[in-house]
């Protein structure tokens, strides 16, 4: 049996045939997301809901070629976010992306409180822990309470995610939502929507969606003479995590262009870190936006620079990168890799230079030692006494750096189980599917 898997990120609308009999994921489809719109203010990122939907149908439409025998489509989508949908599920807003940063703004032009912190006044610490402790500037309330302060959120409208409007409008049905995907709007303690914390907000007037179920479609896609049913969207890094079949006695922890630690738990199990729904009524405690990929991206960038400048292109620069770190130590320099907002905070820097330690490989190695500290100090974060016997790495950073790989055996004493596979969420899909065909 195969179906398709659907992956709705922020870069890219990926897909692949599902193959349940082997367990594989096989030919890949992909169209780039669609642009931000043009010409909005400094820090705000919309997209047009529309260019979302003709761009999932085309991915379908490619996976259809290599499996028209599927009956099934699968999806998992980017978190945060938000547009709103009218009585006839057509788009009042574009899409509000978790990019977005309009909640740094401050909340009035004499105030130096931003629209995030007032936020954050308003809900008690334990409405704040039952919310899983998810607040963020591309945060959905967050988005949601700029527009109610900008009386720009029409009464009886309905948020939805950028997965849920794809797949309601490719299905003809109502929007309907994964709880993996209701970050920082359900309420942990019961599973349902916190009109508690929505209502602090001035979220008044809404239609909220109601919940999907994990084996329940969610409507059919007509294509091509086909009938498709569609699951609904669940949560990206999820899909990702059970991708690389995560297991209660395991710490995750994922090295690639973004960054976490997370760990299962079978009770809401607050600590300090988010928490967010799982599957089968479990949940996952994990610290997000930890400094990695993209920070070393940075570093990477300015090594180039010049060589760019005279028009020439290091297609081989993150291979000599590897080698440079393999045969260095450090030396004394230190790099904060924080250069972004995140978990370890926002004030990267390079520290301890000398005229003798300040080279690519030591620069390197400094990074490395960063991020396995941070990975250290992020698990003691998930729970002060580890409750796990195991490691799951997986990103493709621990298999492109020895060096990386190293120094988190020396900081974690348990044994480790690398996870190479590349296409993380559509395995998660495809693993999703298996269990529910069974």
């Amino acid at each position: 049996m195969r179906c398709i898997g659907i992956d709705i990120g922020s870069s890219s609308i990926k897909g692949g045939v599902l193959n349940l009999a082997t367990g594989k994921v096989e030919q890949l489809a992909k169209e780039p997301f669609p642009e931000p719109v043009a010409g909005l203010p400094s820090g705000f990122h919309e997209v047009a809901p529309t260019d979302v939907i003709v761009r999932t149908r085309s991915v379908i439409r490619q996976l259809l070629d290599f499996a028209p025998e599927a009956r099934q489509v699968y999806f998992c989508s980017q978190m945060g976010g938000i547009l709103l949908v009218d009585a006839k599920r057509q788009p009042v807003t574009n899409y509000l992306s978790w990019r977005d940063q309009r909640t740094l703004e401050p909340v009035a032009l004499d105030s130096e409180v931003t629209v995030l912190e007032n936020i954050r006044s308003r809900l008690s610490d334990q409405v704040f822990t039952e919310l899983g402790k998810e607040l963020k500037p591309g945060s959905a309330t967050a988005l949601l309470h700029w527009l109610a302060r900008r009386k720009a959120l029409p009464a009886r409208t309905t948020p939805v995610t950028i997965g849920d409007f794809v797949i309601s409008h490719l299905c003809n049905a109502e929007p309907l939502m994964h709880r993996t995907h209701g970050i920082g709007m359900v309420n942990l303690l019961n599973q349902d929507w916190h009109h508690a914390a929505f209502e602090a907000m001035d979220l008044h007037g809404l239609q909220w969606p109601e919940f999907a179920e994990d084996n329940f479609p969610v409507g059919v896609l007509h294509e091509e003479g086909r009938a498709l049913q569609c699951f609904a969207a669940i949560g990206d890094q999820q899909a990702a995590l059970f991708g690389i079949d995560l297991q209660e006695n395991e710490l995750s922890i994922n090295a690639s262009t973004g960054s976490q630690v997370s760990r299962i738990t079978r009770t809401f199990q607050p600590s300090d870190c988010q928490t967010r729904c799982w599957f089968g009524g479990r949940f996952l405690n994990t610290i997000t936006h930890i400094p990695a990929g993209r920070s070393l991206t940075v570093i990477e960038s300015l090594l180039t620079e010049l060589a760019r400048s005279a028009g020439l292109k290091l297609d081989n620069s993150w291979q000599l990168i590897a080698k440079a770190a393999e045969g260095a130590t450090g030396n004394g320099l230190k790099c904060d890799l924080s250069f972004f907002s995140g978990a370890m905070g926002d004030n990267g820097n390079i520290t301890g230079i000398t005229t003798e330690n300040f080279t690519v490989g030591n620069l390197f190695q400094a990074a490395f030692e960063f991020m396995a500290d941070s990975y250290l100090i992020c698990s003691k974060r998930l729970s002060p006494q580890p409750q796990w016997d195991r490691l799951a790495v997986s990103g493709g950073l621990v298999q492109a750096f020895s060096p990386l790989r190293t120094k988190l055996q020396a900081r974690f004493p348990w044994p480790m189980r690398e996870v190479a596979e590349q296409e993380e969420t559509l395995t998660g899909l495809l693993r999703m599917a298996a269990r529910q065909t069974s």
